[in-house]
């Protein structure tokens, strides 16, 4: 599998440096114009303060990258024709030289293949409310790629529940990063359990060791809440959360198309409290990323 690694990132690779991961569907269809450009350079920045290479990654032309430019990701945040690339979209997206940006479950199998170890997110797909089964392909990759995954939680769109109880059955360890509870994206709890909390990077780095000497392949998921100034209650975010899938269920949108339509309908209804929360769990994650990466 051939993956085109910036120069940066090719050399912390060989030497084994700190490198955080970073997908590229908050760019492109995550945040709008210009605050998508804005987080990602931030994002990328934040990662070096806390000393490793960041390496968002993306599709483009139909290859795969680790590592791109500011060009690229101008490219990214502002064409209309970037479409979002989950594993099941990787080989169309290479055969047509297709560009594409890098949801949670790409970036993860991209990731763990260019040997980069730990990945930072805003929130994770998972199960999704209704009485229909849908599984977002985010889940089986976390459960296959013995990688280092820090995100807020599970997007809060979704059935938080069964998204715990579908980690916990794939045998997915979730670290709560100074909480004892697992994130709800915008919100800090949902009353819902980790698997332990932790306050140290090094004691990822232990458990991260320990899996490896197991042979486990499941990624550690380390849930870091929104900070607490940005936060949504998690009563106003349920009440935003139901007018916004009334909406997408009165304009029939499904499948892939929902979570992006579901952000928009939020930022629109909260006045812009939701994104704001979204940008600073997204900085949070990246800051927690390259500790981490550092410590590893």
């Amino acid at each position: 599998m051939r993956i085109d690694l910036s120069d940066e990132v090719s050399g912390a690779v060989h030497f084994d440096r700190p490198i955080v991961a970073l997908e590229s569907t908050v760019i492109a269809q995550g945040l709008p114009h210009p605050q998508n450009i804005e987080t990602a350079l931030r994002l990328e920045a934040i990662v070096r303060e806390g000393g490793a290479i960041p390496a968002t990654v993306a599709v483009l032309g139909g290859r795969i990258k680790a590592g791109l430019g500011r060009e690229e990701i101008e490219h990214l945040a502002r064409s209309e024709s970037v479409r979002k690339a989950s594993i099941r979209d990787l080989p169309i997206a290479i055969a047509g030289k297709l560009d594409c940006a890098t949801t949670v479950a790409t970036t993860t199998f991209i990731a763990r293949k260019a040997g980069i170890r730990v990945f930072a997110t805003g929130g994770i797909g998972g199960v999704h409310r209704g009485s229909l089964p849908d599984v977002s392909a985010d889940l089986p990759q976390l459960a296959e790629n013995p990688i280092i995954v820090v995100c807020s939680g599970a997007k809060a769109v979704l059935d938080l529940p069964a998204t715990r109880e579908w980690l916990e059955t794939h045998g997915v360890p979730v670290i709560g990063w100074r909480c004892s509870e697992f994130p709800a994206f915008f919100s800090r709890s949902s009353g819902l359990g980790v698997d332990v909390r932790l306050e140290k990077a090094s004691d990822v780095a232990k458990i991260a060791e320990a899996r490896g000497e197991l042979g486990l392949q499941q990624a550690l998921l380390v849930v870091n809440p929104v900070p607490e100034a940005d936060e949504i209650p998690r009563a106003d975010a349920e009440r935003l959360i139901s007018d916004a899938l009334a909406e997408a269920t009165a304009k029939r949108i499904t499948g892939k198309a929902i979570t992006p339509f579901l952000l928009s309908e939020l930022a629109a209804k909260s006045s812009g409290r939701t994104m704001k929360a979204n940008i600073a769990l997204l900085e949070s994650n990246a800051r927690v990323a390259a500790e981490i990466a550092a410590a590893l």
